[in-house]
């Protein structure tokens, strides 16, 4: 006879409840706010929340947060650092004070990783990782409860539901608004729809294969099909609206340093047969360098950003379009395709013989940083949804509020990126493979991005903010869409859903100037004293004399002061402000890099009871990234309150240049 030890027999117990009992109901737990997707915007609202003083929970379906900000997009993408306000200029900071400087825009993928988990520990809210949603509870149009799922625990685990007063989805994708039933598209409305130009189909000459190329797999031959990425189907008229999607990418972070490189090697699923329509754009255009094929912009310690340059490279042009509404299953394959298809073109470029030689070998000095997403190995794991879904919300931003040919007046933030989309389609046109989708139109300056974009029709959502994506046309989403903007409108959904927590208001009711004044009083939600900005723009706050034309694009906010220097007469610019908050005080002056610009320009500080005489070196101004200016230091210097300071530009005969002056508040 066999007997079972107790041990043994408790195991058993275990097993049996465990396969064979129900699974138990999942548990629920209760926040003030509940933010969906770790994005850099998801952080941003979170710690916005948390240092507000509400209950904040963060989830995010990965393992990562950060979104593209640290999943190798180091190269930001600006537009005009004037519309950088808030949280996100103080993310640029804290990246500035990691490599020494006052602020910076590119960055590797590792710190800015870092960063963002310290705003969680300084923020103190709850992250969960690997949480995805499941389904939406509602009561007529109050979201009640989120349900998510653990995707590493295993079906025998119930699920979680979160409960929470507002809810902020920060996600790329927009799975919580589109299953909270608002209402949303997806692909490209035709330009009849917005009266816009620049929507729908456009065959344009950015990023554009030449004439020449043959897309059939045996060259002049229809009928043995056509070559891999290239789709079946005509070219439909300019501005016909599809649900076709801008393409996606990886922003790719390599290195050329020797002992942090990893070598490229053959990737799973290699074919090279995707990269034969290449080979035949290298015929017709060489390449004298990678840089003809690839954008690689260098990052520090030697690793790079890598984003897609001309008619075949990084994009995977129509293989993301069933990705916005596709289940996790599905998404996954895709994901994996755009893996498979990135890591293969650059194991081709370095190793197929086709390839020529000069390509092959300078490929071959780059590889994989060792410390870089050590638990994917070192690829990143987020793959840059440039968009998805876009809601339609109580306004739609459109081409005509990014040419500022109409204003909101319930802006909360800004953007000012040119109306950008990659290729959405890949075709034969006249014979020859063509790319269609890319639009790169701008030539305006910064503009505000209404509220009424960010929240749903209150019908639909009342506590519900959506700040990524938020309701805009594809092309003006094209504009919208960076960074630093998902993170301004990030803090304002936070703020704003605060407000609406204290005073029982939906989120449609919120009073849009008390939370730009919250904003403008309180941008680090900290309580810490706030800078002071003095703009070229600002009326009241500028003196000026001589004569000063305007600049309208390389400086900071919509336009800068350049001189015109004239016989014997006295050309200056004033900029005056008060100080409320006794301290020392950073004090900087922006300064647009123009050629001709004077290797020296005077300045007079006045500290409310001495004159300085200073000087801004020019040809000491380094800049970097997509700007043209930078902040330069004219000192530190304690003030008083009430001290009346003012920074005086002076003109010389040379060139000079009088923007925007900053003075940033001494901190702990």
């Amino acid at each position: 006879m066999k007997f079972i030890t107790t041990k043994s027999f408790i195991l058993l117990l275990v097993g049996a409840v465990l396969f064979c009992s129900p699974p138990a109901a999942a548990a629920t737990v209760e926040y003030d706010v509940c933010v969906y997707g770790g994005t850099s915007a998801g952080v941003i609202a979170a710690y916005s929340a948390a240092k507000y003083g509400k209950k904040v929970v963060l989830i995010e379906p990965g393992r990562h947060l950060g979104g593209m900000s640290s999943g190798g997009l180091g190269y930001t993408d600006i537009g005009n650092k004037y519309v950088v306000t808030g949280l996100a200029r103080d993310f640029y900071r804290r990246i500035g004070q990691h490599y020494g400087k006052f602020e910076q825009w590119i960055f590797e993928p590792k710190v800015a990783e870092a960063l963002f988990q310290d705003y969680v520990r300084r923020g103190g809210f709850k992250v969960l990782f690997n949480h995805r949603l499941k389904a939406v509870s509602k009561d007529v149009n109050v979201i009640k409860v989120l349900n998510v799922e653990n995707t590493e625990a295993g079906p025998a685990f119930p699920g979680l539901g979160i409960k929470a007063k507002i809810f902020i989805d920060c996600s790329y994708e927009g799975d919580l608004m589109a299953a909270a039933g608002v209402s949303y598209t997806v692909g490209r409305e035709p330009n009849s729809q917005y009266n816009e130009t620049y929507n729908g189909v456009q065959l344009m000459d950015g990023h554009q294969i030449p004439d020449g190329v043959d897309p059939y797999v045996t060259p002049g031959r229809p009928e043995s099909g056509l070559l891999w990425g290239i789709r079946p189907g005509a070219l439909q008229p300019e501005g016909t609206g599809d649900h076709k999607v801008q393409a996606y990418n990886f922003r790719i972070c390599l290195t050329d340093k020797p002992e942090n490189r990893i070598p490229i090697t053959k990737p799973a699923n290699y074919d090279p047969a995707k990269y034969q329509l290449l080979l035949r754009l290298m015929a017709r255009k060489p390449w004298k360098s990678l840089n003809d094929g690839l954008i690689i912009s260098r990052m520090p310690n030697g690793k790079t950003d890598i984003n897609n340059r001309g008619g075949f490279s990084t994009d995977m042009i129509g293989e993301n379009w069933k990705y916005p509404e596709a289940g996790y299953a599905e998404r996954t394959k895709i994901i994996k395709a755009h893996v498979d298809y990135t890591k293969g073109l650059l194991y081709f470029i370095g190793n197929d013989p086709a390839v020529p030689e000069h390509l092959r070998n300078e490929m071959k000095q780059w590889g994989y940083p060792k410390d870089e997403y050590t638990d994917n190995g070192h690829w990143s794991p987020q793959l840059y949804v440039r968009e998805a879904r876009r809601m339609v919300g109580e306004l739609v931003m459109t081409q005509h509020h990014c040419e500022g040919k109409e204003v909101v007046p319930d802006g909360v933030g800004m953007a000012a990126y040119t109306m950008d989309s990659h290729n959405c389609d890949r075709l034969v046109v006249n014979g020859f493979a063509k790319n269609e989708g890319n639009v790169e139109i701008g030539g305006f300056g910064p503009y505000p991005v209404s509220y009424r974009s960010i929240v749903p029709k209150e019908r639909e959502a009342a506590n519900l903010f959506v700040p990524v994506c938020l309701s805009a046309s594809h092309i003006a989403y094209g504009s919208i869409r960076m960074e630093p903007v998902f993170m301004v409108l990030a803090q304002v959904a936070a703020v704003a859903g605060c407000e609406a927590i204290d005073k029982g208001t939906s989120v449609q009711k919120v009073e849009v100037e008390q939370v730009n004044r919250l904003l403008k009083e309180n941008p680090l939600c900290d309580g810490s004293v706030p800078e002071i900005l003095i703009d070229n723009q600002n009326a009241g706050l500028v003196s000026m004399s001589g004569t000063w034309n305007k600049h309208t694009y390389g400086g900071y906010g919509p336009d800068f002061l350049v001189s015109e220097q004239k016989q014997g007469e006295e050309t200056f610019v004033e900029f005056k402000t008060t100080v409320v908050s006794k301290g020392t005080y950073s004090v900087y002056a922006y300064v647009p890099k123009l050629p001709d610009i004077a290797a020296e320009i005077p300045v007079v500080l006045f500290d409310g009871k001495s004159r300085r005489n200073l000087s801004i070196h020019t040809a000491e101004l380094e800049v970097q990234g997509q700007t043209s200016g930078e902040w330069t230091k004219l000192g530190d210097f304690k003030l008083d309150n009430n001290n009346k300071v003012s920074v005086k530009i002076i003109a010389g005969s040379a060139m000079t240049v009088a923007d925007a002056v900053l003075l940033v508040p001494e901190t702990d």
